[in-house]
């Protein structure tokens, strides 16, 4: 029992040597990884300066870029304005100028039709009372018959319009339909107190180099059921115009058909005549337009109607298009 004791006891001094070399071990082992850790610390913030040190620096390289950039810029800009401009400029202002070229030459073209090298009188038949409508001029060139320069015309029985209004309203808006098409046109009046005699009407025609006279008139009778439109004509046995009798036909037919298609009024057709001065006096292809009756109720208020004058206006412009086709 005391040997057993002996070596119980020894055992025991044994291990606790043991746990003594261990606990210094261990003691010696936590010292060491707190002094790794505190050179890793050091190193991280050695690390965390220099990052901090790096960036500061590449801060202000930016900035100082920025700067150098900017002063550049700068410079080449005040260089451009001391020449007068950018390429950037350039190219903008050319650009600006083709576009502002483009819209003048549309705006152009809307305002100046191209030309179909046509040119045509319109005469808006009579004139009002202001004017100087006395004296007499002959038939036609040399002739010993005389009548009154200026015929007074008639007036709408229902709607009190004078026939001299409606022509100069009718021509004027037919001015305007020509022009869009194309057609130069001769006006011989443009309003109602100038005077101009028929001769004097011919004569504006054959100085201006039209190519056809298309006289607007309205029609008048006792009989207020007599209704329709017709167009005049010098016959070929006219002593004064009788060489325009073939072309004034044609163009008196294209007008009345196309006029009255347009209109629904009534188609009296083409008629001589070889007593009006102003057809006597032509030098080009003529006919008078007479519109309709101002003395026919359903004629005289059609007549002075905004659509129906539209159409009448139409219908007259159509027929100078058919005669100018081949």
């Amino acid at each position: 029992m005391k040997k057993m004791g002996m070596i119980f006891g020894s055992l025991i001094f044994v291990l606790a040597a043991v746990l003594a070399v261990l606990a210094v071990t261990g003691a010696q082992k936590s010292r060491s990884l707190q002094q790794e850790m505190k050179r890793m610390d050091k190193q991280i913030s050695k690390m965390q300066k220099s990052s901090e040190s790096m960036e500061k620096e590449l801060e202000e390289l930016k900035k100082e870029t920025e700067k150098r950039a900017l002063e550049a810029a700068e410079g080449d800009t005040a260089e451009a304005g001391k020449n007068g401009e950018t390429k950037e400029d350039s190219l903008s202002a050319e650009a600006g100028k083709n576009v502002r070229d483009a819209d003048d030459t549309a705006a152009l073209s809307a305002a100046e039709p191209r030309s179909n090298g046509r040119k045509v009188a319109i005469d808006p038949g009579h004139q009002g009372p202001g004017a100087d409508t006395g004296g007499t001029e002959p038939l036609g060139p040399g002739s010993e018959e005389m009548k009154d320069k200026f015929a007074s015309g008639t007036q709408g029985v229902y709607t009190g319009v004078p026939e001299y209004e409606l022509t100069l309203a009718v021509s004027k808006q037919l001015q305007t339909e020509l022009q869009s098409r194309g057609y130069e046109v001769i006006m011989t009046r443009e309003d109602n107190d100038t005077a101009v005699s028929n001769v004097e009407r011919a004569q504006i025609a054959t100085e201006n180099g039209a190519q056809i006279l298309v006289r607007i008139h309205a029609d008048g009778s006792e009989d207020n059921s007599v209704n329709g439109a017709m167009t005049m004509i010098p016959s070929a046995e006219n002593p004064y115009v009788g060489q325009l009798h073939e072309e004034s036909s044609r163009l008196g037919e294209n007008i009345i058909n196309a006029y009255c298609q347009a209109t629904g009024i009534r188609n009296n057709g083409v008629r001589l005549y070889d007593n009006m001065t102003g057809i006597n006096w032509s030098t080009v292809p003529v006919t008078i337009l007479e519109m309709g009756f101002m003395t026919n109720q359903s004629d005289d208020e059609k007549m002075q109607d905004p659509d129906m004058q539209k159409n009448m206006v139409q219908g007259i412009a159509d027929g100078i298009d058919a005669y100018f086709s081949p």
